[in-house]
């Protein structure tokens, strides 16, 4: 049975709808109202508040936590300094992902890791014989997502310092009416934003000074079903839906490599040895089998399917996370996509889908299945560069 988080006292009151989810045994809310446009749009032209809590998050730290996490990342972490954060993902000695998420240098010694998947049975693995510690901070922190153009703004109000000097995915101690936090300049909608990390004791009153910050700036508490909405439109993958990890797969086509899914950019093979090192090296050499790439599906081509049956055009609400087979213009299956949404603020239709490598080029027109009165029919569906939404502010 899901348990709250520790901001669930005051989003419960705001959730109306009554939609949750578990989130990692968390009750998670999916939309405060009914639909989710309301926050969507919050998200987008003013400011968004998200309770991440269920992230897991792991501490690691000690004299050797910066050449251990180099040795199970595919990115050098001891080059971060002090307050920088890393996106990146780890293999098996295979080179096949096991998770991607972020990775914080706190101080000299101590890093924080969070995940989709609990990573600190994996880090543990490797631990022997090194001068690490490692813990599971998952339930003794909160963390909240302030998330849009205004959220520098709220952020300015609420916290001791200025957010404004702080830079993109940068961390830095805090104090939010006179609470202790840490204030990282990240987030999971593509969008200017910044999370905070607090105590879960104090979890509420951090709250209360957020959303009482924001109320000239339009702030609104906002699900997942909103983020959800977000990230694919900023081409972010979803570690069990665009993706899965390694440990949990029962046969190896389910299986991906980083360069597989986009993630080739953040591969440093010219350092020492790290785990996946050597697979990922002919990986890199050969050229993935598959890519993982962004869609446009032609909007025009799916209502004149509904009009044929006299219907107006149907899509989901929200996004989507549900496997539908992607065709070649010939006619064969050459891939899958598992999630999409429409886009609100760009008006298209979009997807994220994995495919053989050959169709995977900018610009390759492909075949989308819409079902259609009990019908599979396939629209026109244009291979494009992700991110499909990337504002200036989100980085400026």
């Amino acid at each position: 049975m899901p348990v709250p988080t520790p901001f669930h006292s005051r989003t419960s009151e705001c959730c109306t709808s009554l939609l949750y989810k578990d989130w990692a045994g968390y009750y998670a809310v999916r939309s405060y109202d009914t639909y989710p446009e309301r926050e969507y749009f919050a998200i987008r032209h003013a400011a968004g508040l998200i309770d991440v809590t269920p992230l897991f998050k792991c501490e690691v730290y000690g004299a050797g936590a910066a050449a251990f996490l180099s040795q199970i990342m595919v990115r050098n972490i001891a080059k971060l300094k002090v307050g920088q954060v890393a996106y990146c993902c780890w293999c098996d000695g295979r080179g096949k992902v096991i998770d991607d998420g972020t990775v914080a240098r706190i101080d000299d010694t101590y890093f924080r890791v969070t995940s989709n998947w609990p990573s600190v049975a994996w880090l543990s693995r490797f631990s022997r014989g090194v001068e690490v510690t490692i813990e599971d901070s998952t339930h003794n922190i909160g963390a909240l997502a302030i998330q849009g153009p205004y959220s520098r703004e709220v952020a300015k109000i609420v916290s001791d310092i200025d957010v404004g000097e702080l830079g993109f995915f940068w961390t830095t101690p805090s104090r939010i009416d006179g609470v202790d936090v840490h204030i990282s300049r990240t987030g999971y909608t593509g969008d200017l934003g910044y999370e905070i990390w607090v105590d879960k004791k104090y979890a509420v009153k951090v709250w209360d000074a957020v959303m009482s910050a924001g109320k000239g700036y339009g702030l609104l508490p906002a699900g997942l079903d909103a983020m959800d909405i977000t990230r694919i439109e900023a081409g972010y993958l979803l570690n069990g839906v665009d993706y899965y990890n390694a440990n949990h797969c029962i046969i190896e086509s389910r299986k991906s490599t980083p360069y597989e899914l986009g993630f080739g950019w953040m591969v440093k093979l010219k350092r020492g040895s790290f785990v996946g090192r050597d697979a990922l090296v002919v990986e890199k050499s050969r050229g993935p089998q598959r890519l993982l790439v962004g869609l446009h599906i032609d909007w025009d081509e799916h209502a004149a399917l509904f009009a044929e049956h006299g219907l107006p055009p149907e899509i989901a609400s929200a996004a989507w996370r549900t496997s539908i087979p992607v065709y070649g213009e010939s006619g064969e299956q050459i891939g899958y996509a598992n999630s999409g949404t429409w886009s609100p603020i760009l008006k298209k239709n979009l997807a994220l889908a994995t495919v053989k490598a050959p169709f995977g080029k900018e610009g390759s027109k492909l075949r989308f299945e819409v079902t259609v009165e009990y019908e599979r029919r396939t629209v026109t569906a244009t291979v494009v560069k992700k991110p499909f939404f990337d504002p200036e502010r989100k980085r400026a």
